[in-house]
């Protein structure tokens, strides 16, 4: 059925419904930028609990006490200390399944996000980047926590939703009316969020011949030429914005050496993985084949439940940036036996 067929159809179920002919057009003024947009028709709160399967008093609750259907807890960061995960429970993490799959999967984001987005990944950002002269990367302080609920309203007033439904979604996105970090809508959100910001400091590149990227609150950029006063309008930018700048992670090269963008190294003409990434890897492993695995585990006071698929994990993103290494490959081959 295309978009024409649907809009006839709704108008015919709204006529067999007896809908008065004045609130007939206003109907149908309002559904059509969603049937434009090919997102779900809602109508109001009823119709949003019967599209996501939920009874009205679970919805009401979810909307508006949404901080206790969230569980929180800490993960390693892949350097020093940890990072506050804030992950729905499973009935509101299924609503928010439904809105990622049915509504933010259909809104189109800038080609400079390489995060959260389908075909591309943290090798495609890197990728971009190799062979340049020069190497700015700034930090968004608190990205998704920055990123309020008013602004996410105004995500589904653009699809064309009313206010209120507008809030009922956003709602329903939000932990303590902010994005939480660990809500399956959240990445899809930031990115449409960063929509403008993304346009505007591509802008800024093109027109001084570099390469921007941005994976979730990493922005990249490369060139020929890249003086520090870049990094005050750019700063701007990002302020004019209503985001921050993590000053004390920004880092500007503008002589050749070790340079590391989203875990990957992108000093030389091809990705790689960085060198103590792989050395600590190949210790790992050395010691795994030298006294086996549980006598590994025992001596290193190991605590981590999922020990062997941690390491098997780090062995297959090594391959992922790497493929053509044989050492890799035939250490998954030998961890992968380990599991049966």
């Amino acid at each position: 059925m295309n978009k024409k067929q649907l809009l006839n159809y709704w108008k015919k179920s709204f006529e067999s419904a007896g809908i008065k002919p004045e609130l007939l057009e206003v109907y149908l003024n309002y559904i059509r930028p969603l049937i434009q947009n090919e997102v779900p028709i809602i109508f109001d709160f009823n119709h949003l609990c019967l599209l996501l399967g939920r009874t009205p008093e679970y919805l009401a609750s979810a909307i508006n006490s949404n901080t206790e259907h969230y569980r929180t807890f800490k993960i390693p960061k892949r350097k020093t200390g940890f990072r506050e995960i804030t992950a729905p429970y499973p009935a509101l993490m299924e609503c928010q399944y439904w809105i990622y799959h049915n509504i933010l999967k259909k809104v189109k984001i800038h080609p400079a996000a390489q995060g959260f987005t389908f075909n591309k990944s943290i090798i495609t950002n890197s990728t971009i980047h190799i062979c340049q002269e020069q190497f700015l990367k700034i930090d968004l302080k608190d990205f998704f926590p920055s990123i309020k609920i008013n602004r996410i309203i105004t995500v589904f007033k653009k699809l064309g939703y009313s206010h209120r439904v507008s809030f009922y979604l956003a709602a329903l996105c939000c932990y303590d009316d902010e994005l939480p970090q660990g809500a399956p809508t959240s990445p899809t959100l930031s990115n449409i969020i960063a929509k403008p910001l993304d346009a505007r400091l591509f802008a800024f590149a093109k027109k001084f011949d570099l390469k921007y990227t941005r994976y979730a609150d990493d922005l990249a950029f490369t060139g020929e030429n890249i003086p520090s006063i870049f990094i005050e309008y750019i700063t701007k930018i990002i302020e004019d914005l209503d985001l921050e700048v993590n000053s004390k992670k920004t880092i500007l090269q503008q002589k050749k050496g070790k340079r590391i963008l989203t875990g990957v190294s992108i000093a030389d003409s091809e990705i790689k993985i960085p060198r103590e990434y792989k050395r600590n890897l190949k210790q790992e492993i050395h010691f795994i084949k030298t006294y086996g695995l549980s006598s590994h585990i025992r001596k290193k006071k190991i605590r981590h439940p999922n020990y062997l698929q941690s390491v098997i994990g780090k062995v297959i993103f090594w391959l992922g940036v790497e493929p053509k290494s044989e050492y890799a490959r035939a250490s998954l081959a030998y961890l992968k036996s380990l599991e049966n």
